[in-house]
């Protein structure tokens, strides 16, 4: 379950880059991907608050502002970094979010970064740094801000899951998810409504249509459902270790469905991403 999910998350940029090809722009495409995936999460939210108590005042606060911080402008900043750099450096790029969990936690509660936390962060940017330098040499100052907004995306991600620990432990994870990323699906709805005319929704491709609901089910609700479930069944770390197939699978989905180039710079700043995270993540055992 944990790897299905991560492959299925992993597809999201592909079938971003793909809707990218038929002329949509960034605010209607997350548009029709959220306004697809709305009712999903309305009815995961409803599913986990059975007989459950109601959400207080402060509660609500805080949904809404994970909801508007970690799934609406991350899921935005992500859509719009995707129009200058490739899948795979994407999927990379949110793939250091631990690495910023833990400078957060750091700079906002002096939690301890340890040296192997250092020794694992060094060797993801490293490799992250790699595959960045080698798509400038490519595309020029496109890349530099696709990346900057990918970042900046996984920074607004990084920051829900670091505030989101204490709603977590009184509402739930799933009813949690549901919620907050409901209050992302309107946001985004609402964006579109003060940014567009309605006829721009209407005049799209049939085809950006379709990879909508391919990317609200496919890639979006089905593998939070997934990846939860697999934790209920092996714990959060075999699930965040079977998580690192995650930018292997993207990478492959790219070269076979995108045509994106595959070259020893992407293989060596894969693997030592990867490597990084790995040793990360055994630094708090």
């Amino acid at each position: 379950m944990a790897l299905a999910g991560s492959i299925a998350f992993s597809g999201k940029a592909i079938i971003v880059k793909l809707a990218y090809r038929f002329g949509v722009d960034a605010v209607t495409l997350i548009m029709l991907r959220m306004l697809f995936a709305l009712p999903i999460f309305v009815a995961m939210a409803w599913w986990a608050g059975r007989g459950k108590p109601a959400l207080s005042a402060r509660d609500w606060l805080g949904v809404v502002g994970l909801g508007f911080t970690g799934y609406y402008l991350s899921s935005f900043l992500d859509f719009a970094g995707l129009q200058y750099i490739s899948a795979s450096l994407e999927r990379l790029i949110q793939y250091l979010a631990p690495t910023l969990v833990l400078v957060l936690g750091w700079f906002l509660y002096r939690k301890a970064i340890r040296p192997l936390h250092l020794l694992g962060m060094a060797l993801s940017y490293s490799g992250a740094l790699l595959v960045f330098g080698h798509e400038v040499q490519l595309a020029g100052g496109q890349a530099a801000l696709g990346t900057l907004l990918v970042f900046a995306s996984t920074v607004t991600y990084a920051l829900y899951l670091v505030y989101s620990g204490q709603l977590v432990q009184r509402l739930g994870s799933l009813r949690l998810v549901g919620l907050a990323t409901s209050v992302a699906c309107l946001c985004c709805l609402l964006q579109f409504v003060l940014l567009r005319p309605l006829s721009v929704a209407i005049e799209v491709a049939p085809q950006v249509i379709w990879l909508s609901v391919l990317n609200a089910t496919l890639c979006t609700a089905l593998p939070v459902l997934l990846v939860m479930m697999g934790i209920e069944r092996i714990g959060a770390d075999l699930a965040s270790q079977a998580g690192m197939v995650g930018p292997l699978s993207t990478i492959l989905m790219g070269v076979v469905i995108l045509g994106e180039p595959f070259t020893a710079w992407i293989a060596a700043g894969t693997m030592l991403v990867i490597a990084g995270i790995f040793v990360f993540s055994r630094a708090g055992r």
